[in-house]
């Protein structure tokens, strides 16, 4: 007989993918977007604006790839050191290791008979112990050793799908002020849907938190554009 009542967990399949989605469209919607208002505001032919775009898209995407390569060796190299000092301390402070094992699991509420039964078997090997004390002591996982590669890939790419939203009426229309009306329409809509499904994943309320990443790129756009017709018209 199937229960009908089993409790389902639901949790996210890949959260640091979504994460290297997230920082890469954040930018990848906001900063060409802003890019290309503000040389609106300055010239009227398209070709210049995408020429622009390109490069940004492509300085932009080599930048935050970096960053988030760098990020991730960073924790790689992090856990990595971490690991190594685990393994001299339980060779040379073994009774110090031991009773934080114990501390560990009478904060699970285990009795001291359990706690010591529980230490002494975990003990025997040990890689366990120490993966057990990297996790449990330090809260520590093991971190995917292509992580760092898989990154950089990850935000680049998003951040170039991002930024040739706003980028692409420019290559159909020859007036530069109808290439921004467009992108402005296209961009806003999908800063809303991006930030209502970022806002979902992280916990926040999805409305307040969609209307706050399209006010975001409304206003750097807005600003941009604002500027440049300043400076052109000193």
């Amino acid at each position: 007989m199937t229960d009908t009542h089993l409790h389902h967990e639901h949790h996210l399949e890949s959260p640091a993918l979504l994460t290297d989605i997230v920082i890469g469209m954040s930018d990848g919607l906001t900063v060409p977007f802003a890019l290309a208002a503000g040389l609106t505001g300055a010239v009227t032919h398209p070709g210049i604006i995408i020429i622009a775009g390109i490069a940004e898209i492509a300085a932009g995407s080599i930048a935050m790839g970096l960053g988030g390569y760098l990020a991730g060796k960073t924790e790689q190299d992090h856990y990595e050191k971490e690991l190594r000092t685990e393994y001299e301390e339980i060779e040379t402070k073994t009774e110090v290791e031991k009773e934080e094992v114990r501390i560990v699991f009478r904060n699970w509420g285990l009795s001291p008979a359990l706690q010591e039964q529980a230490m002494e078997e975990l003990i025997q090997d040990k890689d366990r112990w120490v993966e057990f004390m990297m996790k449990h002591e330090l809260g520590l996982d093991k971190p995917d050793p292509a992580r760092a590669r898989k990154s950089a890939f990850n935000i680049g790419m998003s951040y170039v799908v991002g930024g040739l939203i706003p980028l692409s009426p420019y290559f159909f229309v020859k007036n530069t002020v109808t290439g921004l009306e467009i992108s402005a329409v296209i961009t806003l809509i999908c800063l809303f849907v991006f930030g209502f499904f970022k806002s979902r994943m992280t916990g926040v309320p999805a409305l307040p938190g969609a209307f706050k990443v399209m006010l975001t790129g409304a206003v750097a756009a807005a600003a941009a554009f604002a500027i440049a017709k300043l400076v052109g018209a000193s």
